[in-house]
């Protein structure tokens, strides 16, 4: 049973990634402010639920939500801050976004550069226990998969529209057979 960190009177605000350990794409964050009461029985840690229910939760959060913003960090800016860091300007990116603002992070893992004056939690496996980082989870994940989708048209293939640009056999020998394209990252270790 998901349950919520903060008080109800307090704007608690998950947060979470998607993508940190793929070769191609962005890494895309969200955030999610609920209403206190939320409850969804399909809500969980995105990575335990099928893409089909992931879909169905999406429309759901983003209407019922006080608030949410995605953020995406490129190839470019992950090969430059790393991985680590670019996650986390990319959840910065989605909490700018927020209106109104929130008075409590929840942030999955546990790393985070502090958000203005906002006080902050870091929470390992934090996508399984508290309600508003599990549906930042399904944003973010949702989310990312649209832009993986819209790349592989250009990029067929990669077969991102499968693999979403994680290290697959079958995308190892994409890279192999043709090289890598503008959206891979040249700091990870694209081929064994």
């Amino acid at each position: 049973m998901l349950e919520r960190f903060a008080p109800l009177d307090q704007l608690e605000c998950g947060c979470d990634e998607a993508g940190r350990g793929c070769l191609a794409g962005p890494v895309v964050a969200a955030a999610v402010i609920l209403p206190a009461d939320f409850h969804h029985p399909l809500l969980n840690d995105s990575k335990q639920i099928s893409e089909k229910k992931r879909n169905v939760l999406r429309p759901i959060i983003e209407r019922e939500a006080v608030a949410w913003g995605v953020g995406v960090c490129p190839p470019e800016d992950i090969d430059r801050l790393n991985i680590l860091w670019a996650a986390v300007e990319a959840m910065h990116r989605a909490i700018n976004q927020m209106d109104p603002k929130p008075e409590c992070l929840l942030i999955d893992g546990n790393r985070f550069r502090p958000y203005n004056d906002i006080p902050h939690h870091c929470m390992v496996k934090g996508d399984s226990r508290y309600v508003s980082i599990a549906a930042a989870s399904v944003l973010a994940k949702t989310h990312r998969d649209d832009i993986m989708h819209q790349l592989n048209d250009a990029f067929p293939q990669y077969g991102w529209s499968k693999n979403k640009g994680y290290p697959t056999v079958d995308h190892r020998r994409a890279i192999a057979d043709f090289g890598p394209c503008i959206h891979h990252r040249k700091s990870f270790t694209l081929l064994r």
